[in-house]
């Protein structure tokens, strides 16, 4: 072996494990001498908006996310690969990104021409890759994130929840790009498996406004405050997934959602400002 070519469609999302399955593939090829060529594919979600807190590094480095990016990230893989390869990689690997002809940073993926193939099991749509960097983030909790019914990550709920009620706080809040319907599923598989669970299904209206951070942050403080005895955060799995313990911290001790999120930004202009020497587009 000479060369490792690394060719995956990935979702937008640092917690995708495809982004540090790349970045260990960079490692290897720098330990072993190799080049290694990425072709580079569309961001699912444009390449221009950032969400959510950057790693805390090396606290929180994991599987589910590796190096201090946003949760959201607005980047290609080619492009992740050329920060990874000179922003925090020790030995720099022979890198090579074949770019794109034809994508534009402000594409969404349906506006790319290409089909929709999906890359794992519980991302059937584009649609699911766009609520997907918030939802996650209920993987970290004791609510079903809908994993075991036709909506993985679009609808999430729990066996004591009401999702009549539920559905009713989150409209009243207004969010923009966003409706929730209640909705009940039963699981086949996964948290809650054969059990009928209330919760609600997150509708995107405007993806162009929709903010999926600030979406289950809204969420979690809702079910909080109709269950505390029920709800429960698996801390450790949590922080790992959001990449850091200040918002599960926040949340537990009453913070506004509004202030977690003014929080968050500075860490995304800093990231925004790191990212922009390897944008190929």
């Amino acid at each position: 072996v000479d060369t490792l070519i690394f060719d995956i469609q990935e979702v937008g999302t640092r917690v995708y494990t495809y982004v540090a399955t790349m970045a260990y593939a960079l490692e290897a090829a720098a330990d072993n001498g190799l080049e290694i060529i990425v072709l580079d594919r569309p961001n699912p979600l444009n390449g221009t908006t950032l969400e959510g807190p950057v790693l805390d590094y090396p606290e929180q480095s994991s599987f589910v996310g590796l190096y201090p990016i946003p949760q959201r990230y607005g980047m290609t893989m080619g492009e992740l690969a050329r920060l990874f390869n000179q922003e925090f990689l020790k030995k720099k690997a022979r890198l090579t990104v074949i770019a794109m002809d034809g994508w534009r940073r402000e594409m969404w993926f349906d506006e790319t021409g290409l089909p929709w193939v999906m890359p794992s099991p519980n991302m059937p749509t584009a649609e699911t890759a766009l609520v997907y960097p918030g939802q996650v983030l209920i993987e970290g909790t004791n609510l079903s994130e809908g994993r075991g019914t036709t909506r993985p990550f679009e609808q999430c709920g729990a066996p004591w929840i009401d999702g009549f009620e539920l559905a009713r706080r989150l409209n009243a809040l207004g969010l923009e790009g966003v409706l929730f319907r209640e909705a009940w599923f039963t699981p086949m598989f996964s948290k809650f498996a054969g059990a009928a669970c209330g919760g609600c299904q997150v509708h995107v209206t405007d993806r162009e406004a929709f903010r999926s951070i600030a979406t289950v942050l809204y969420i979690l403080r809702a079910v909080r405050e109709a269950h505390p005895a029920e709800f429960a955060f698996h801390g450790d799995y949590f922080d790992k997934v959001m990449g850091t313990d200040a918002v599960r911290r926040a949340l537990e001790a009453g913070t506004p959602v509004a202030d977690i999120l003014a929080g968050l930004e500075p860490g995304l202009a800093a990231f925004d400002a790191l990212r922009k020497p390897y944008l190929l587009y």
